[in-house]
C-alpha cells in the first residue's frame, strides 16, 4: 500500500473530532449549571467516557462523506461524525453496567466511578445502587446528546433529516444487538448463528456500515454508492468484531485497558467460543461450562481455556475467517470511487490489525 498522506491516514481524518466533542460537552456543562452544581459529575464522567478510543466510527463516517464528494475541510461533517463518539460512549456506559465491568480503557467504568463518588461523599443508601442508577442516566444523557449534536451540526434540516435515518438505524440496531448479547449469555451455551447475529448488529453495522452510510448521505450519496459502501462495510464490520473477540481473550491488558480474559469472565458467547465448543470433546466442554461466565475465573483456569481455544483450532479458524472477510472487503473497493479507496483500505487495516 502506498505511504499514507494526510488525506488517507485515519488518524489525520479525525483530528477535529476531539475538539468538537470537547466544545459540545463544555456547552452542556454550562447548561446543566442552571440545574445545580451536583450535575457537574455527569459532565465529568461524560468527559471520561469519551476520552481515548480508536475514533473508528467518526473515521468511517468521514470516509463516507468523502466518498460522496464531501469536502475534507468541512467542519459540519466533523461535528456530525463526532456525534458518533457520544453515541459510542453512551453505549459503553450501559454495556459496562450490564456486564459488571470494573474498568474501561484502563479507568474505572462509569458505574464504579459513581460508586466511589457516593462512598467518598459519605452519602446514605447503597453505593452500588447509586452507581447503577447514575450510570443509566449518564448513558441516556450521552445518547440524547448524540442526537442533539447531529441535529445541530450545521447542515440544513432537509440534509440532516435525510441522513438521520442511518443514525436512527444505528441506535436501534446496537440496542437490539446488545439485547441479543444478553440473551446469548443467559442461554448459557455457545451458538454460532446467534453469536454472528450479535456481531452483525451490536458491532458490525454500528461500527462500520451505518457510520459510512451517515457520512455518505450527508454528502448526497445515491443508492449505487451506498450499495458499494455496504459491500465493503459488512465484511469489514464483522471482521472488526471477530478481532475484538480474540482480543477479549488473548489481548494484553496494557493495550486493551481491561483485565485479561474479561470476556470469558463475563460469559460472552462469541464465535470464538462457539467454534471451540464445536471442536471439543465432553471433558473440554465441561471445562467451558464451568469456567465461562465465572466472575472469579482464576489465572490457572484462564490459561486452560486459552490453551483449549488454541488446541481446538478455533483461534486459527477465526483468524482465517477474519482474513477472508478482510479480503472480501478489499475486493469490494473496486466499486467505490477511486479517490477514496486508499482511505478505506487504510481504515480496514486500522480496524483489523490492532492490539486494542
Amino acid at each position: 500500500m502506498p505511504a499514507q498522506t494526510a488525506e488517507t491516514d485515519p488518524a489525520s481524518l479525525v483530528l477535529g473530532v476531539d475538539a468538537e466533542v470537547g466544545d459540545f460537552l463544555a456547552a452542556r456543562r454550562r447548561m446543566l449549571e442552571a440545574v445545580g452544581p451536583e450535575t457537574g459529575a455527569l459532565v465529568d464522567e461524560a468527559t471520561v467516557a469519551v476520552a481515548g478510543g480508536k475514533r473508528l466510527r467518526p473515521a468511517f463516517c468521514l470516509a463516507g462523506w468523502r466518498a460522496a464528494g464531501g469536502a475534507p475541510d468541512d467542519e459540519r461533517a466533523v461535528r456530525a461524525a463526532a456525534a458518533l463518539e457520544l453515541l459510542q460512549a453512551g453505549a459503553l456506559v450501559h454495556d459496562d453496567l450490564m456486564d459488571g465491568s470494573d474498568t474501561r480503557r484502563g479507568r474505572p467504568a462509569a458505574h464504579r466511578a459513581f460508586e466511589r463518588r457516593h462512598d467518598e461523599a459519605g452519602w446514605s443508601g447503597g453505593a452500588t445502587r447509586f452507581g447503577a442508577g447514575a450510570a443509566i442516566l449518564l448513558g441516556d444523557l450521552l445518547l440524547t446528546w448524540a442526537h442533539e449534536m447531529l441535529r445541530t451540526s450545521g447542515f440544513d434540516p432537509a440534509t440532516v433529516d435525510g441522513a438521520a435515518r442511518y443514525f436512527d438505524a444505528c441506535t436501534t440496531e446496537v440496542t437490539a444487538g446488545q439485547y441479543l448479547d444478553l440473551v446469548s449469555q443467559s442461554v448459557g451455551r455457545s451458538d454460532e448463528d446467534l453469536a454472528l447475529r450479535v456481531v452483525r448488529f451490536k458491532s458490525a453495522s454500528y461500527t462500520v456500515v451505518r457510520p459510512l452510510h451517515l457520512g455518505a448521505a450527508l454528502a448526497g450519496a445515491d443508492d449505487t454508492l451506498l450499495a458499494a459502501l455496504t459491500a465493503y462495510a459488512e465484511p469489514v464490520g464483522v471482521a472488526f468484531q471477530l478481532r475484538d473477540d480474540v482480543l477479549g481473550v488473548f489481548g494484553d491488558p496494557e493495550e486493551t485497558g481491561k483485565p485479561a480474559g474479561d470476556d470469558l469472565r463475563e460469559g460472552k458467547r462469541t464465535v470464538l467460543l462457539a467454534r471451540t465448543a464445536e471442536r471439543s470433546g465432553a471433558a473440554e466442554r465441561r471445562l467451558l461450562d464451568r469456567c465461562v461466565g465465572d466472575p472469579d475465573l482464576d489465572p490457572t483456569d484462564l490459561r486452560r481455556l486459552r490453551a483449549l481455544i488454541v488446541a481446538s483450532g478455533a483461534l486459527a479458524s477465526v483468524e482465517q475467517t477474519i482474513a477472508g472477510l478482510e479480503a472480501r472487503g478489499r475486493e469490494a473497493l473496486d466499486a467505490v470511487p477511486h479517490h477514496v479507496r486508499p482511505l478505506l483500505d487504510a481504515l480496514a487495516s486500522a480496524a483489523l490489525r490492532r492490539s486494542r
